[in-house]
């Protein structure tokens, strides 16, 4: 008779785990490795990521490692949406949990996060990318390489861009879709990321969420087929939003663009449809963006970043007769900052 052991026993943490596909991406300034044992994971890192250009600030890039481990547990019950994730921290570590089998740790000195994912939960692919994959990559990016990370909008052109901020229904992402279909750069209409001392601005520019309504303002008919023919995502608010793909739609890009300001989009209609632009002090612009981003204004390097901002200075947009015409006064703002420089 041999005397063979349970594996759960000798290896109880799964420390010995073989995690033999890995997939690797250059994302907002950094070399992200992804190592899995699961290829149905690494399809949903694809997902994401692929078909991206390389984007790179160094010729050496930080380095970070993201272990995607699938694990079985038996399915929950009931047919709706996942838990929402709580955040917690704790001894160096950062997590992001939704169940005792859905949990991303991350931490920031090692440059690492582990994701683990019940099998089950691989019917919700948005939640598991969304919440739980591009969760540990935006914070290894931004504890990692010094970045603010905002929750807005950043378009541009000619290497210039500008921060598009605002409450929940201002207008943020019918905005960008306007941008888009002026030809305008498109950084990202959800999660930028700033390095204060440049002031540069990254994002990933893969995919535009859009109410069913902003189509009304869609004047291109293969643009609203398009954005039609998309999945429909449900927020955690209960919003739900056409998730359109913008990989071979956009120009995405493979380095930041200098901010030459800010835009607090408003809700509100302008007295006068010619000026939607309205300029902000310094001061204005510091009250506005510490009530907008109060996660951010507890970060690292957040005072450069505020300093930086006022000194370039912001603007109220309000709404015209169409959002043809914010993306207009948008692209009018950038074209100013172009020929003061020249």
């Amino acid at each position: 008779m041999t005397n063979q052991q349970d594996p759960d026993v000798t290896d109880p943490f799964s420390e010995r785990a073989v995690l033999p596909f890995t997939v690797c991406k250059e994302l907002l300034g950094g070399r992200f490795q992804f190592d899995s044992g699961s290829e149905a994971l690494l399809d949903l890192v694809e997902a994401a990521y692929g078909g991206l250009p390389a984007q790179r600030w160094h010729d050496v890039p930080s380095v970070f490692r993201v272990e995607l481990r699938l694990v079985m547990r038996k399915p929950r019950h009931g047919a709706g949406p996942p838990p929402a994730v709580r955040t917690q921290a704790g001894a160096g570590l950062l997590c992001g949990v939704m169940d005792e089998s859905n949990y991303v740790v991350v931490s920031p000195d090692r440059q690492h996060a582990l994701v683990v994912v019940s099998q089950d939960m691989l019917a919700h692919p948005y939640h598991v990318r969304y919440e739980l994959i591009e969760f540990a990559v935006y914070l290894l990016a931004a504890r990692g390489m010094d970045l603010v990370p905002l929750h807005g909008a950043c378009v541009g052109k000619h290497g210039r861009g500008v921060l598009l901020l605002g409450g929940s229904g201002a207008g943020k992402s019918t905005l960008a879709l306007q941008c888009l279909s002026q030809g305008m750069d498109f950084v990202s209409e959800d999660a930028v990321l700033v390095q204060p001392a440049g002031m540069l601005a990254t994002g990933v520019a893969n995919f535009l969420h859009v109410r069913a309504d902003a189509l009304r303002f869609v004047d291109d008919e293969a643009t609203r087929r398009w954005i039609a023919a998309a999945p429909v995502i449900r927020r955690r608010s209960g919003v739900e939003k056409f998730e359109a793909d913008l990989r071979g739609r956009a120009r995405p890009l493979g380095t930041p663009l200098a901010l030459v300001g800010a835009v607090f989009v408003s809700d509100r209609m302008a007295a006068d449809p010619d000026r939607l632009l309205a300029p902000l002090s310094p001061e204005d612009v510091a009250a506005r963006i510490e009530v907008d981003q109060p996660y951010a204004a507890g970060q690292h390097g957040w005072r450069r970043f505020l300093h930086g901002l006022c000194a370039l200075g912001g603007h109220e947009l309000r709404r015209g007769r169409h959002p043809r015409a914010s993306a207009h006064a948008l692209r009018d703002l950038l074209r100013r900052h172009d020929m003061a420089t020249c």
